[in-house]
């Protein structure tokens, strides 16, 4: 039975997830796999790029955060999904040893105005590595179930 629902969420709260250490072999195979472009690949490569050197790609990033959210909080909650990412922001690149954790917080809540049975909460989630430098960022709304239907 999930133990959060919507009530349990407040503006203003802020939770830590993690950490997790991110290493240069799952860097090299999510690129290979998903994003196989040279500064996510190969360090010679990747050190003639914007990037300067080896770092993940941004949607490694993002699944990163998904793992860290479903870990942390979702998977012991009624969450019924998201209606859509507000805006993704790759700030630094993540590079090989970083360890990170996962800042999550909530900047608005609301009741749904169609289903009585939800409420939306609006996340604002953000990767930080071990100085809590912000490097990536996520905002979203995500959808939960209420412990009692309104009327």
């Amino acid at each position: 039975m999930p133990k959060l629902h919507w009530e349990d969420f407040e503006p203003g709260a802020v939770a830590l997830y993690g950490p997790r250490l991110v290493t240069r072999e799952e860097i090299v195979a999510f690129a290979a796999e998903f994003d196989p472009q040279p500064m996510h690949l190969d360090e010679a490569a990747a050190s003639a790029t914007i990037l300067g050197g080896l770092g993940a790609s941004g949607w490694q990033s993002c699944c990163l955060l998904m793992r860290m959210i479903c870990d942390g909080f979702i998977l012991n909650s009624t969450s019924m999904g998201s209606p859509g990412v507000e805006e993704v922001r790759w700030l630094r690149p993540l590079r090989p040893g970083t360890t990170i954790r996962l800042r999550s917080t909530v900047t608005d809540k609301r009741e749904s105005k169609s289903k009585a049975d939800m409420g939306l909460v609006k996340f604002l989630f953000e990767i930080i590595d071990d100085t809590d430098t912000p490097l990536t960022t996520l905002t979203t709304t995500l959808m939960f179930g209420r412990r009692e239907s309104r009327p």
